[in-house]
This record gives structure tokens, sequence and C-alpha cells, in this order.
């Protein structure tokens, strides 16, 4: 069996390698998809602009989202060049066509005095309490960050609101707003603090057109959710992308067909379902990742255990997001849909 020092030698001798002033003028150039295989700790004291950090261990299961192209060209350093020419080996295996090591590694490319981007990431008990979240491609370190940075305003804190707000918080959104009793009061002051998401869960028509205007005048995407009986709906009202409330709904409907959960009941488990819905859309939005439900009304029936999917159409007529606005300031919201309703 061979010794790891001849393995070596084998391996350098059937790989490319590059000294670091021939690699920084690639990377000046960029042309390569630049790779650092070596441990979280090493990563974190400092790495190469620009790079990709896959740990040695996960490269055969990751490399492909940081480089689909395998005739594109791969640079991969660790500390000295070892694992590295390992790791080229790997891919050359895999079928990557043009991948090349770091002579010398990291060490070799501070000692020319090269750019290195110093880590301003997570500390590790946060490392340790979002390890799922940095598992996964789509969220990782970066977008781990971006949540800790994130404002979440929740409109409502009951039956939506309770599990929304539960699962934001775990997820690490940096700030949750929670205005309780579905009434907003004062809402300039508090859409002036510069949300990036809301999240209504409120349970009365006049909170949810007031939010509804006052986010396209704020520019601000809100994740709708409401729940009655044994069904639920969840969709998102993004300004300028897609449809907003008006558009589904231009006038409050009369009460006696759309009665609050505390006149018509609805199943427990039920808002736990929707809210969790409109939490993992929060964090969609948030993390700006998959696709939104923007346009697209999902429906749940609790009953059936069934998903439904119905398309929603921005309305070109819409007073406040139309192509010419009626409403372009806030009104009594409650005699609106007062106003709307026949007397009992």
């Amino acid at each position: 069996m061979p010794s790891y020092r001849k393995l070596l030698q084998q391996v350098r001798a059937e790989i490319s390698e590059l000294d670091a002033e021939r690699a920084r003028e690639l990377i000046d150039g960029g042309e390569p998809v630049v790779v650092d295989v070596r441990e979280q700790d090493e990563w974190d004291e400092g790495h190469i602009p620009g790079a990709v950090h896959i740990p040695r261990g996960h490269l055969e299961s990751r490399i492909e989202r940081a480089a689909p192209d395998p005739s594109r060209r791969v640079l991969l350093y660790c500390s000295a060049g070892n694992r590295s020419a390992f790791a080229a080996k790997t891919l050359e295996e895999m079928g990557y066509e043009d991948v090349a090591s770091l002579a010398g590694g990291f060490t070799d490319w501070k000692r020319n005095g090269y750019p290195v981007e110093l880590q301003s990431g997570l500390d590790a008990p946060r490392r340790a309490r979002y390890s799922r979240h940095l598992l996964i491609p789509e969220v990782g370190e970066q977008g781990q960050l971006k949540l800790l940075e994130s404002k979440v305003l929740l409109i409502g804190a009951g039956g939506l609101g309770s599990p929304a707000s539960l699962y934001l918080a775990a997820a690490g959104v940096g700030r949750l707003g929670i205005v309780d009793a579905d009434v907003v009061d004062e809402s300039e002051r508090i859409l002036a603090d510069g949300w990036d998401v809301i999240v209504d869960g409120a349970d009365n028509f006049p909170t949810r057109y007031l939010v509804n205007d006052a986010s396209i005048w704020h520019d601000i995407p809100v994740v709708h959710g409401s729940i009655y009986r044994f069904e639920g709906q969840v969709t998102v009202f993004k300004p300028g992308v897609g449809p907003c409330y008006r558009c589904l709904f231009p006038t409050p409907p009369p009460p006696e067909l759309a009665p609050s959960c505390a006149e018509g009941g609805v199943l427990g488990v039920l808002p736990g379902v929707i809210g969790s819905l409109q939490a993992n859309e929060a964090l969609k939005l948030a993390l700006g990742i998959g696709e939104p439900l923007i346009g697209r009304l999902l429906l749940f029936d609790a009953l059936s255990a069934e998903f439904n999917e119905v398309k929603l159409r921005r309305d070109p007529d819409c007073p406040v997001c139309g192509e010419h606005p009626t409403i372009t300031e806030y009104i009594d919201y409650v005699q609106f849909c007062a106003g709307t309703r026949e007397p009992a």
C-alpha cells in the first residue's frame, strides 16, 4: 500500500497545479470558479475574495451547485495545496474538464501579499443554533446572515400570527414587530421602520384593506393568510409585481358571506397549518429564494387534506395599484367597510 506522501506525489503528477501569481491572473480575469476546500474555522480566518466554500468532505455532493458546467475552469485551494490536489483529482474523475490546484495553497497566496477577505459571519453559538440551515445550499451562512438582518412585521398575534412568529423567530429573523388586536393605528409611524415583509394575520376587513394600501405605498410585500372552519388560504401580494388585496376583493363581502372565526368557528389545528405556510413564504421573500405565491392563491381543505391553487391577476383598474389609482392616501377604513354592507 503506497504511503500518503507517495500517493500525493502520484496525484500531483496527474493533475494541473498553478502558482499563486498565475492563479491571481486568472481570478482577476473572472475566469475560474474558485473553491476553498478547507474547514470552516480555516475559512473564517480568511479566504480568497470571491471563493466558494465547500469543505473537502462535502465536495462531491455540493460541487455541481457551485460549478454546474463541467467544461468551465475550476481552481481549488486549501492551506498548503495537498487537500486541493486530491480534490482536483476527484473532480477530474467526476468529469470536470479543466481543474487546477493552487500550489502552496492559501499560505503562498498570503505570502505574496494578495487580497484576503475576512469572514464577518456567524459566531459559534449561532452556528450551532442554525446548523441545519447552514447545510441547505439555498440558505447557508450568507442566507442566515441575511435572515438575521431582516425585519418582519406581523399584523395580529392570534391564531395565524402566533405560529408564524414562532417559526420566524426560530429561523433567526433579526427583528420581529407584532401589532396585536388586529387594529393598526399610527400606520405611518409603524411602517416607517423599514420592514422587509409584512405577515397579515388580521381577522377583520378594515385592517386588511389598511395593510394592503400601506404596503403598496411603502413598497413592502405582504404574506396574506385567512382561515374559516376547515379551510385556509395563503398568497403573497408584492407591489408592482402581482395583484394586491383590492384586486382580489374590490369591496368587502357582506357579513353573512364572510363571518369571522369567532362567529363561524375554526378547526383548532388549521391556524398552525396556515400560519406555518405564511412563515415559509416570509422566509422565502427575506432570503430571495424559491417561487413565492405571487399571483397564486393556495387553498387548503383540512377535511380532504387537499391543496389547490388559483391564479390571480392584477386589476388594471384597481383604485390603489392600478394604472390610474384613485385612492392615494389613508381613508376611514371602518367606514369604507361598513358602507359596502347592507344593514342587518
